[in-house]
């Protein structure tokens, strides 16, 4: 392993290359439905267990997405340095708090510094950090220092948007309530006509958002 996978290896964060283990999920699943005053054996709840554990292999995936494999030398020497910008990049995670979805949109832009990376690989970097137990402003730094990490840029804006499941059904029970945050490196931090630029360009976003 060279320097540079090195540094995007620990960029990635909680990169683990092992599987979950399934048995050990059923058994506390069996043991949350008795918990709660059921019978984990009635014929509505006896795949239950088994159906969570492979429910959180996929929900969870992104700890073990492996950030060398997914970026599969996209990287393209290009003469360009003006803004790139994918928006309204669809997401789910789950809050690290209560186990509850949060879900919404990353809007993430990039000044290149005579690198880019394909279209898609974007989009699979905001896979990776939400397919994760998660809270929203640490997703959102990590998806920034991925990408600056990766390509070295001039800056990276990253702003997420997000509904969160346990502050609507639970708690302060408000359902029309969403969280924004975001990170801004290199120059979209210090020129404020480039931060202004990308910001108003996200603007004019998709449909609100709702679960």
């Amino acid at each position: 392993m060279d320097e540079n996978d090195a540094a995007v290896y620990k960029a990635a964060e909680l990169f683990v290359d092992s599987g979950i283990d399934v048995d050990l999920i059923q058994h506390s699943v069996s043991q949350v439905l008795e918990g709660i005053g059921e019978n984990p054996e009635r014929e509505g709840l006896v795949k239950t267990p088994e159906r969570v554990a492979r429910m959180f292999e996929e929900l969870l995936a992104g700890y073990r997405t492996d950030p060398i494999a997914m970026v599969n030398e996209a990287l393209f020497d290009v003469d360009y340095d003006e803004m790139v910008i994918v928006r309204d990049i669809e997401f789910y995670s789950l809050c690290e708090h209560h186990m509850l979805p949060f879900i919404g949109r990353a809007h993430v832009a990039y000044i290149p510094r005579g690198k880019v990376i394909g279209l898609s690989k974007i989009p699979r970097i905001v896979d990776m950090f939400s397919r994760r137990l998660q809270v929203q402003e640490r997703m959102t730094r990590q998806i920034g220092d991925f990408i600056n990490e990766l390509l070295h840029p001039q800056g990276v804006a990253v702003v997420v948007e997000a509904l969160h499941l346990c502050s609507m059904i639970r708690g302060v029970k408000k359902h029309d309530s969403r969280m924004t945050t975001s990170t801004m490196l290199g120059a979209f931090r210090t020129d404020l006509a480039m931060r202004m630029e990308f910001l108003d360009n996200i603007s004019r976003s998709a449909e609100p958002l709702h679960f």
